[in-house]
């Protein structure tokens, strides 16, 4: 039975290049790059260097990114570091209903300590109302955090036109770009962010390792306490095989992106001919607008979400449903609950398909044919029953 993975946005296969570039780290060049000898030096020179490749994808100084554990960590330290240090300026937050985990539940946190969220509704394609993020701002928004693009739907929000709203505010704009980095280029002077959010597992680099661009003059305030390092922003070691891998993963996939998104956007043609051919019944959860080529999240009306992703696990087919799972059990999504209510039908039927790298046109031809068929069977057994 052959093994097919569409699930690219929940984690994506290390670059070869990435694990190789990785792997001399991990025994000659062990030092502690806080070390003054030459141990120390090497693993030193090896962490500037990837943090200034990583720079210079964002049009930014070395010194303004910084290392984290990943996408969760950095939104945390985004989020609570720049409100409790900046907290003399005001208490009130905005955000969208349809952030990720990561940013929603560190601002349900903030919350107990008394700052104000906002949570900007979207429309059924995913988006924010510009009109209504203008008239959320207050003298009292200190922070607007916007996710350049939703991680379950792919829908890409206009953060280039907020961050030029929020340039005569004081409020700082941070945005969660762990999905769209390695297929957008994220300008961090043309965005005008002062805050983002980079995954290095999302665009084919290691786990346990992230950053967070902090423009300079940002105060944030330490989550961590300990040593001095990412200039007392971050205390602990730093994971230096992790770094060099997210650079050179990072840079493979910015130097690609173009041929990437060209793939997947033939993958999307690909699979909705198929299910037309197939006489399947399909409807794309936020089908307008601009998305990220590479998600494509559809509900096959009278097809359950559990029932369909066991069927495709038994022939192989990875999938996720709308929302990841969490302790085992699937949580029906609350960004398809944000798009169409909580009572809409899309709620339990929602599936994402995420392409990567490692898929090709000939294994996405047949992954969506046995698709096609393990939806015809549960359509039809609803049909049958009803």
């Amino acid at each position: 039975m052959k093994q097919i993975y569409l699930d690219h946005a929940a984690t994506s296969v290390l670059h070869p290049q990435a694990l190789e570039a990785m792997m001399p780290y991990f025994s000659t060049v062990f030092g502690n790059p806080s070390s003054i000898h030459q141990f120390g030096r090497q693993a030193k020179q090896a962490l500037i260097e990837a943090r200034e490749s990583i720079a210079s994808l964002l049009n930014a100084n070395s010194n303004e990114v910084l290392f984290t554990s990943g996408g969760t960590e950095a939104n945390n330290l985004a989020l609570i570091g720049f409100a409790r240090a900046n907290r003399e300026k005001g208490t009130h937050i905005i955000t969208s209903e349809i952030e990720h985990h990561a940013v929603l539940h560190t601002l349900e946190e903030l919350a107990k300590e008394g700052f104000s969220i906002t949570k900007l509704p979207v429309n059924e394609n995913g988006q924010i109302s510009f009109a209504q993020l203008k008239n959320a701002l207050t003298e009292e928004t200190i922070l607007v955090s916007i996710m350049f693009a939703n991680n379950e739907v792919g829908t890409v929000q206009p953060i280039k036109e907020i961050g030029e709203l929020l340039k005569g505010h004081q409020a700082a704009f941070h945005s969660d770009a762990v999905q769209a980095a390695g297929l957008y280029e994220l300008n961090t002077d043309e965005l005008a962010v002062d805050l983002m959010t980079i995954a290095s597992h999302k665009l084919n680099g290691p786990k346990g390792i992230g950053c967070l661009f902090v423009r300079e003059g940002i105060e944030l305030e330490p989550l961590l306490h300990g040593g001095e390092q990412e200039r007392k922003r971050r205390a602990g070691t730093e994971n230096v095989a992790g770094a060099v891998g997210f650079a050179h993963a990072f840079n493979q996939a910015y130097a690609e992106r173009e041929q990437r998104r060209q793939s997947y956007k033939l993958y999307r043609t690909m699979f909705f001919e198929t299910m037309e051919r197939r006489g399947v019944a399909v409807l794309e959860n936020g089908e307008s607008g601009e998305r990220l080529d590479h998600i494509l999240n559809v509900c096959f009306p009278g097809a359950s979400t559990e029932a369909l992703l066991m069927k495709l696990d038994l022939q192989g087919i990875a999938a996720s449903g709308g929302s990841a799972c969490t302790a085992g059990t699937l949580q029906p999504s609350h960004v398809i609950q944000a798009m169409y209510g909580k009572d809409s039908h899309r709620v339990k039927e929602a599936i994402r398909f995420s392409f990567g790298m490692t898929n090709s046109k000939e294994e996405l031809a047949y992954a969506f044919e046995q698709i096609a068929d393990c939806v015809l069977s549960e359509q039809g057994k609803k049909a049958f029953i009803e």
